[in-house]
């Protein structure tokens, strides 16, 4: 169908290159003063995208400029989503905070010695692998697993289903099938566990924030082209980390490159360090702004350009 007619926006942003209708840019070229038009990008730690951030390109037909502005992690782009108050809040979840939001979401306290990990993912075929290394490890496990593909992956494993909040044990692996999570609860969920496993962009970003130790699934592309992004995020992460195979070697080996149970247990075992690390990665991150804040004034000196004109 087409698309309706409507009052063309001051602002235009077209997300993740999807293209505006046809009928729109027409539109958008009959005003007297063009809107300013923004082409928000995917995230990604790549060099290029510094290049190519904030890079006009005229539309070959009309009198119209789209704007690419990408998310990043440098002073160089646009920054991360971070709402105000964000690190102030997340300094304030203590211990007692922790027990608070476990019974609220009907977990156990965690006792002394458990390793808690939640599980956001992707369907990952190496997923078993790591459900094998936790259960026979020395260490007490409690996997908390969000919905997706993975409750279906560790069904697949136990031999029996997981339903939202049934839990199930093998060896020393205890696991727990989560229901869906408001966005501050899911917050909460990853400053409360000792390691996260996040996937895609949102709950990659948030695992930052969270300062604690993560493993990131990018969204599996062909030709293997998330491994260019996962590696170009390692090599700007780790650049000042003391430890950089640890994380590296796991983080490899959960996209599908090297052994996961012997990656698996070197993070684990290293994780105090890796979660130090994580809170002057973070400081360094907050120093770039937030992304709509830069958002907002790329646009607002944009559009004091055009009524000059």
């Amino acid at each position: 169908p087409e698309f309706p007619i409507v009052e063309v926006a001051d602002v235009v942003i077209e997300a993740f290159a999807c293209e505006l209708p046809t009928s729109y840019v027409v539109a958008m070229a009959g005003r007297s003063t063009p809107p300013v038009w923004i082409n928000l990008e995917y995230l990604s730690a790549e060099g290029w995208v510094e290049d190519c951030h904030q890079v006009p390109s005229p539309h070959p037909r009309h009198r119209l400029t789209k704007y690419f502005f990408f998310p990043g992690f440098t002073h160089r782009t646009g920054g991360l989503l971070k709402e105000p108050g964000l690190p102030a809040t997340r300094s304030k979840f203590d211990r007692r905070a922790s027990q608070a939001f476990w019974d609220e979401i009907g977990i156990p306290a965690q006792p002394e010695g458990e390793l808690r990990v939640s599980l956001f993912c992707y369907a990952n075929p190496v997923l078993p692998e790591l459900l094998e290394a936790c259960a026979a490890g020395p260490e007490k496990v409690r996997l908390l697993v969000c919905p997706g593909p993975a409750v279906d992956q560790v069904a697949a494993w136990a031999g029996q289903g997981l339903s939202p909040g049934q839990s199930l044990q093998k060896q020393s692996l205890t696991v727990t099938s989560l229901p869906f999570l408001p966005q501050a609860a899911y917050d909460h969920l990853l400053w409360a566990c000792d390691v996260n496993f996040v996937r895609g962009e949102d709950s990659f970003v948030r695992a930052q924030w969270a300062q604690r130790p993560f493993i990131w699934q990018p969204y599996p592309q062909s030709e293997q082209t998330h491994m260019v992004k996962l590696d170009a995020f390692l090599e700007r992460y780790l650049r000042e980390f003391g430890k950089p195979d640890v994380v590296r070697n796991c983080w490899l080996a959960w996209n599908g490159v090297g052994n996961l149970s012997s990656a698996w247990r070197e993070f684990a075992a290293n994780r105090k360090f890796i979660e130090q690390y994580g809170r002057v990665w973070a400081c360094q991150l907050d120093q770039a702004t937030d992304l709509v804040n830069n958002l907002v004034l790329f646009v607002r000196a944009k559009m004091s350009d055009l009524r000059a004109i």
